[in-house]
């Protein structure tokens, strides 16, 4: 009986006691790179500043769902299109603009993108700035508010191109 009570009182201080917390870990997760900075461009920047331009000139509220949306490949016209689509688009701009301060991407020539020029540094502002703005303008559903959306985001790239991509001496001299 003795053995019993003991056995009882040892789980019910087990069960009352407080638990043992784990370590937390230190260490963050690094980002990786997987892509060139023009797969970046071409896959993720060009298809989405192109929607917010379509926003310019088409309302994004009347362009009517595709017979399937969730086959659709054109963004306006899926089940997040409308604006919805130019919203998310907005905001895949200034998130993506993030892919371009990672280590280790590499420019179509081989070369590393220059992610610690100061230059480089700030045209990745400008264009994490236009996509803000554009997400902005999109929230507000103003067409007038999406051309000065699209004249940041137009801005924010040739500001980058006319230094890096568009760079006379041939594709060894630049970085797309």
């Amino acid at each position: 009986m003795r053995t019993y009570g003991l056995l009882i009182a040892a789980i019910l201080l087990s069960a009352c006691s407080k638990p043992q917390s784990r370590p937390a870990t230190s260490q963050t997760p690094t980002a990786q790179v997987h892509g060139a900075l023009g797969q970046i461009m071409r896959g993720i920047l060009f298809p989405n500043a192109n929607i917010i331009f379509a926003a310019q000139s088409k309302n994004p509220a009347d362009i009517k769902p595709a017979a399937d949306p969730s086959t659709a490949t054109d963004a306006l016209q899926s089940t997040y299109g409308g604006w919805t689509a130019v919203e998310n688009s907005g905001i895949v701009v200034a998130e993506a603009a993030n892919l371009l301060t990672i280590p280790g991407r590499k420019c179509g020539n081989g070369r590393a993108v220059p992610i610690d020029n100061p230059d480089w540094k700030m045209f990745v502002q400008g264009l994490r700035d236009a996509g803000m703005k554009s997400y902005q303008a999109a929230q507000s559903k103003n067409q007038d508010s999406m051309l000065d959306a699209a004249d940041a985001i137009t801005t924010a790239c040739a500001n980058c191109h006319d230094k890096y991509r568009d760079k006379p001496g041939g594709d060894a001299a630049r970085c797309i």
